[in-house]
């Protein structure tokens, strides 16, 4: 059977942010890619000084504001749910709506965003950054 989608799913699904939430017809619990208590979420090297990594499938971000200095964060903004797009220039973008978060302490850098991200707990294990 072929799944047709409507004009608002496709209207709903447009846009980068759309696309990386997992919008389409997959089925599935939605659920399968939660990160779990010690998984390996990125090497340090592949996480920039000043910067991130988005990791949409686990809906975390983790951010690297000195070198050697790592945190996570929600990848879901606090506005209205969209996953985060981008990290560049010291904070965590929203396509959505704008949002921007800072990327030492997951702060509003510039709304509509009121609330922070959440902050997710982590250890750096070696050359790995895993869930704590």
């Amino acid at each position: 059977m072929t799944h047709i989608p409507t004009r608002r799913t496709v209207l709903l699904c447009t846009g980068a942010a759309a696309l990386s939430a997992g919008c389409g017809g997959g089925g599935g619990d939605g659920d399968s890619s939660a990160a779990s208590p010690g998984q390996e979420l990125v090497r340090t090297s592949d996480v920039p000084i000043g910067g991130g990594k988005i990791l949409a499938d686990q809906k975390i971000v983790v951010t690297q504001p000195q070198q050697g200095e790592f945190k996570a964060f929600s990848a879901v903004c606090t506005h209205q749910n969209c996953l985060v797009s981008d990290v560049r220039d010291g904070t965590i973008d929203c396509a959505c709506h704008g949002s921007r978060f800072s990327v030492a302490d997951g702060s509003v850098e510039r709304g509509p965003a009121t609330r922070p991200l959440p902050e997710e707990r982590i250890a750096v294990d070696g050359n790995s950054v895993r869930l704590a």
